[in-house]
């Protein structure tokens, strides 16, 4: 239940950041309420999953898997294709999730 909770946080995050781009600053009120909301979603879901995660392991996969998806967010919303250094900094973020959870006595596995 704690990595659905997670995983739950992270497309809430990504939501809203999506949304905050397409807020033009809040000035359109639809998109600013979805930001607003899916923030409040996303940082209660990620309470939920640190009942049984440790806050570094947690905040590293929200983190992390957050970036690489609202990146992707952006290229299919809003046509902001990201260059070879931002994709080589994305498969490294991707490797650090990866071995924190997979390699680390901290991930609690």
């Amino acid at each position: 239940m704690k990595y659905l909770y997670l995983f739950a946080a992270i497309v809430a995050e990504v939501v809203a950041t999506s949304a905050l781009n397409a807020s033009q600053q809040f000035t359109k009120l639809v998109p600013s309420l979805i930001t607003i909301i899916g923030y409040l979603i996303s940082f209660y879901l990620l309470s939920l999953a640190l009942r049984s995660l440790p806050i570094g392991v947690a905040y590293a996969v929200w983190s992390g898997v957050g970036i690489v998806l609202t990146a992707l967010a952006g290229i299919f919303l809003f046509k902001q294709v990201p260059d070879p250094p931002a994709i080589i900094g994305m498969i490294l973020i991707i490797a650090g999730v990866l071995v924190m959870n997979l390699f680390s006595k901290v991930s609690g596995h």
